[in-house]
């Protein structure tokens, strides 16, 4: 079904300073976790090879973000990842999590050093506690781009993350990345999954930190 907009696409509307009172299904996530029990599954010449790892993440709420009579609450996030008992960064990865309420729609955006950016997208309601996005090669509105190299051998397909935000205030995801790998005939479900935990809580966004200043002051 098209999604219909407003006729005024110029006028912005006041946004709520305080992001970290307006991610809906994205408020769990905010904050520093560390998750120790990860688990990928990626593709190599002799077959696919399974390997544990450890995940570093900093999700930190950011002003509000207008397009015109569009607002999008959202988080900035970076995660590390290493393999156990290594220094050296196994991933790194950069991007957005964004949260529209007017419409439920949920926006991934993540980069990679590795010459390859994506944006996934999906619908979630405000206290929904599990919810899943989607990137296709092609799409107009959610797809993938890699470098001349990963499109050759390593081509991503499709990259899909569900997440699920615990009871204790933990939350994992299931990961899976479709790669058509040169020289197989099938796709490779590439997978990875894990379990965060909290150690330590966001900054307020600027915006909310002014206004807050602002009170105290009054």
């Amino acid at each position: 079904m098209e999604q219909q907009f407003p006729r005024d696409i110029y006028t912005e509307p006041e946004p709520d300073p305080h992001t970290l009172a307006n991610l809906g299904p994205l408020t769990g996530l905010a904050g520093l976790w560390i998750g120790k029990a990860g688990h990928d599954v990626s593709p190599k010449e002799d077959g696919p090879e399974a390997e544990a790892y450890i995940e570093h993440a900093e999700f930190q709420p950011i002003d509000a973000q207008t397009n015109g009579p569009q607002i999008f609450y959202g988080l900035r996030y970076h995660l590390r990842i290493v393999k156990p008992d290594d220094v050296e960064t196994f991933h790194d990865q950069v991007g957005y999590w964004l949260w529209e309420p007017a419409t439920g729609a949920l926006i991934q955006t993540l980069s990679i050093p590795r010459g390859l950016t994506a944006m996934a997208t999906g619908h979630a309601k405000a206290d929904d506690r599990s919810f899943k996005l989607e990137a296709v090669r092609g799409g107009e509105t959610n797809g993938i781009v890699a470098n001349p190299f990963l499109e050759h051998a390593f081509k991503t397909l499709r990259y899909s993350i569900e997440v699920t935000i615990h009871d204790d205030g933990s939350w994992s995801y299931e990961l899976e990345t479709v790669l058509s790998v040169l020289g197989k005939p099938e796709p490779f479900s590439h997978t990875d999954r894990n379990t965060l935990r909290k150690i330590g809580e966001p900054t307020p966004n600027p915006t909310a930190q002014a206004a807050m200043a602002a009170n105290a002051a009054a």
